[in-house]
This record gives structure tokens, C-alpha cells and sequence, in this order.
């Protein structure tokens, strides 16, 4: 892990970063963005070409403390532009890695420096920004875990990354990117399961141990129900934000795409192995197993709490409201929409690809979903009128949901409504600058689900 006290090694630590020339900087590390391949179908077959950071899939884990300046290059050496986006970090808006918005692309063969402050301890990831339902899917994308000042006790850090893959009977990923029934229906689901980079992830763990599992599911569409075996489970934090108590694991959990979940888990299995579950229509299956070794400590009691990330108090009270409309899609489409300032009927936004939109807007526009003055509370009430779920992520700022009680729920900077489901989310607009709001099932966001919302200074 290279740290801002590596990057000023041998400098004068009152030495501002800022004021010194780039000659008189360590080297950023470097994030490079490339081909690569890896065995993910069964091994007499052929290995299957990705695009990852680094060489690996997922790309290389990326940890710092909570304080430090995240430094890193990335250098682009695939054929087409791209971005990185760094998911959850309440991020100076410069370095949010949105083209067209925030940063222009790397083109191919060019590199971009991203420097920015690491305010929120937990655990969060980075993401291709540009054509995401492609780069995604072929790999581009990794953990970026920001470790809070003292650890907590735990006798192992897992990081479990989680995705879909939809690869050809060549176990090449099929190249049907654009495909509109995708686009219209769920998303891109994929036909092969994985847990960092692999169809079946394994570990060995000593009975009694306490594990925290850093989940971040990286899918394209896929939602995950998530169930435990052999392991007592406490949710900590929800994308990267410690909750205040924690939560005993009793249902199994959701996880929607770009979604995060911190677990404690003690492994309890008197069996030879305990495992993390997933659930579809046809049962449960293993996403990562454990294999389970005697010995250990003694039990513990319940953990304590992760300690506070930075606070923005939200002023419900004083909150702006904003309607936010949430069509189109497969069985019940889009009447109209506006695209490029032009109201276009439903089967001419189709023929462009755009079948999603947000308050009748198909795609981002120049026009911000809502301009607010910065310190200003928000309330988003959204309405999903479609027959299909979304996983609305707001850039740069964390919202809490509004509860039938009033009072919030957790911070979160994605949540997931099913279909003609309403829900009501707050924040406190503390981050200046333009910040996407959109739908993680990236195909949605591509066909229309996207906008923005501007804070002034």
C-alpha cells in the first residue's frame, strides 16, 4: 500500500503537497488499464479475455487509512476512452471520474492522476465510467477499502467482491452490449457466478474465529440474496457507513448492484465448512466457502460498533422536495420523453436506444434534475413506475432513507426499489459541484436512467 507518507519520503512534512512541481513528487502508482485473460470456465477450456486494472481480476485491492490522500495513475491501454469512478467516497467533484461531467476521458494511451482526500473509513470500489455495461463486464473494476484508524477486532479481513459474467460456449464474454431486450427488461444478468474473479472462492478459517467480510457486489444487474451457514453474522456497515448498533444477521440480506455490506461473522459450524450463500429461484448455493479448521479462540461477545464516519446533519425540517419519476421499460415503456431537448415518442427514443427515463428526461441533459445552494437538506421522493427494480447511486454524498416514522435509516449512497415501489431518501447537500444520479443497472442507466444533481458553491 503505497500512503501519502510514502508519496512525501524524504520531503519536509510542512511541506504542502499542492506547492511542489511535479518533478518533486514519488511516482503515483499506477492502476493500468489493459487486456488480460483468466480461467474462468473449467479448465480444458479456453481462458477468457478480460479488460482489468492491472492485470487481475478483480484489479489490484487498493488499501489506505482514513486521512490519507488516495494518489494513483491510471493509464489507459485499452483500444477505446474510459474513466474511473471511485464508488462511495464523498470525493472532491474533480476527481469523481464521469466524462462528459466531471472529467474528460482518458483517451487510448493517455493516463489521468487522481488525488483526493480519504474522509470515510469502510469499504468501497472503483469502476470503469465510461461504456459500463461493456468495461464492467469485461473486468474493469476492483476494491478500494479505506481501514479506519484503529482496527477492529477481527482475526481475518476478507474482501468479497461478487459479480456475473455472461460468457459463449468459447467462454468468451458475448459481445451483446447494446443488446435491447437488456436493456428494457432487468439488465445484463450473467450465466456464471463469481467471488473475486473466481466461480468458487474458498477459505480456511479456525473455529470460533471472527471474520469480517467486506461484500461489494460489482454485477452489472444482478441483485444478490445473500444467507449464512455455519457463521452467526452481524451487519456493521452499509456502503462503507458503520451502522450506529449493530445487526444481527436473522433474514437473508439484499445486495443490489454497486451495494456494499460489512459482516462480522464468528464461525460457529461444528461441520467441516460454513459458507456464504446466495439465493435464486431454483435454491441456495455456495458463494464463498469456508473451510473450517479446530481451534480458535473462545467466543466473543457481540462487537461493538465501527466508529462514525464524518457527519452532515440533514435538516428534514428544511429539506428542499424533489419529485423524481422513475419509467419505461419492457411491458409498460415510455409515452414520450426528451432527449437532446427534443420530446420524442416512445418508439423513436427505441430506435435510439433510450427506453428509460427520469421525470420524462431520457438521458442526461444539460439541465440539472435539481440545482441546490450548498449546506441545503434535499428530500428525493421517488417513485419506480415501471415493472422492473432499480438501484438509484447518488455521486459524492450519502443519503438516508426517509422512514414511515419520520425519523431515517441508515446512510447509503445506492438503494434498490422494486417495481411501483416509492421510497423517500434525504441529504445534506455538503459537496460542491455536478453529481450523477443514476440507476447501477447499467443498462438502464445507458437506456435513459440518468441525471444530475448540481450543488453551488
Amino acid at each position: 500500500m503505497l500512503s501519502r507518507r510514502h508519496v512525501l519520503q524524504g520531503l519536509a512534512a510542512t511541506t504542502a503537497l499542492g506547492a511542489l512541481p511535479r518533478a518533486a513528487r514519488a511516482a503515483f502508482p499506477l492502476l493500468d488499464m489493459g487486456p488480460s485473460a483468466a480461467q474462468i470456465a473449467p479448465g480444458d477450456m479456453a481462458a477468457t479475455d478480460l479488460w482489468t486494472f492491472n492485470g487481475t481480476l478483480p484489479g489490484t485491492e487498493i488499501r489506505h487509512a482514513q486521512g490519507e490522500r488516495f494518489q494513483w495513475r491510471v493509464t489507459n491501454n485499452l483500444p477505446d476512452p474510459t474513466a474511473v469512478h471511485w464508488h462511495g467516497i464523498r470525493i472532491e467533484n474533480a476527481m469523481d471520474g464521469v466524462p462528459g461531467l466531471t472529467q474528460e476521458p482518458i483517451p487510448p494511451g493517455g493516463s489521468f492522476d487522481y488525488d483526493f482526500a480519504l474522509p470515510d473509513a469502510g469499504t468501497h470500489w472503483y469502476h470503469s465510467h465510461a461504456q459500463s455495461v461493456e468495461q464492467v463486464e469485461r473486468g474493469l473494476y476492483g476494491a478500494l477499502i479505506v481501514e479506519e484508524p484503529e482496527a477492529p477486532d477481527v482475526d481475518a479481513d476478507l474482501t468479497l467482491v461478487i459479480d456475473d459474467i455472461r460468457l459463449g460456449r468459447d467462454a468468451q464474454i458475448t459481445a451483446d452490449f447494446d443488446n435491447l431486450h437488456d436493456r428494457a427488461h432487468a439488465g445484463r444478468i450473467g450465466n456464471v457466478v463469481l467471488t473475486n474473479g473466481a466461480p468458487e472462492a474458498r477459505f480456511e478459517v479456525a473455529r470460533n474465529a471472527r471474520l469480517r467480510l467486506r461484500i461489494i457486489n460489482a454485477a452489472n444487474a444482478r441483485i444478490f440474496t445473500l444467507g449464512l451457514m455455519g457463521l452467526d453474522g452481524w451487519v456493521m456497515a452499509l456502503d462503507g457507513m458503520p451502522l450506529a448498533e449493530p445487526r444481527k444477521v436473522v433474514d437473508p440480506l439484499t445486495l443490489a448492484p454497486a451495494q456494499r455490506v460489512d459482516l462480522f461473522v464468528d464461525v460457529t459450524s461444528d461441520e467441516a465448512e460454513a459458507f456464504l450463500l446466495h439465493f435464486d429461484r431454483t435454491g441456495g448455493y455456495a458463494q464463498a466457502s469456508f473451510t473450517v479448521t479446530p481451534g480458535g479462540n473462545a467466543r466473543r461477545d457481540a462487537p461493538k460498533p465501527l466508529p462514525p464516519n464524518p457527519e452532515f446533519p440533514i435538516d428534514l425540517a428544511n429539506a428542499v422536495p424533489q419529485r423524481v419519476l422513475l419509467e419505461g421499460g419492457a411491458m409498460r415503456g415510455l409515452a414520450e420523453a426528451r432527449l437532446d431537448g427534443e420530446m420524442l415518442s416512445g418508439r423513436e427514443l427505441a430506435q435510439r436506444g433510450m427506453v428509460w427515463a427520469i421525470n420524462a428526461q431520457a438521458g442526461r441533459d444539460a439541465t440539472p434534475l435539481l440545482e441546490v445552494a450548498l449546506g441545503q437538506s434535499v428530500r428525493l421522493g421517488m417513485a419506480n413506475d415501471s415493472a422492473f427494480p432499480h438501484a438509484m447511486h447518488l455521486h459524492g454524498m450519502h443519503f438516508a432513507e426517509v422512514l414511515p416514522d419520520g425519523g431515517l435509516g441508515p446512510l447509503r449512497d445506492t438503494i434498490l426499489l422494486g417495481p411501483d415501489e416509492t421510497k423517500e431518501v434525504a441529504f445534506a447537500a455538503h459537496n460542491p459541484g455536478d453529481w450523477l444520479f443514476h440507476c447501477h443497472m447499467l443498462g438502464h442507466h445507458a437506456g435513459g436512467m440518468g441525471s444530475f444533481i448540481r450543488v453551488t458553491a
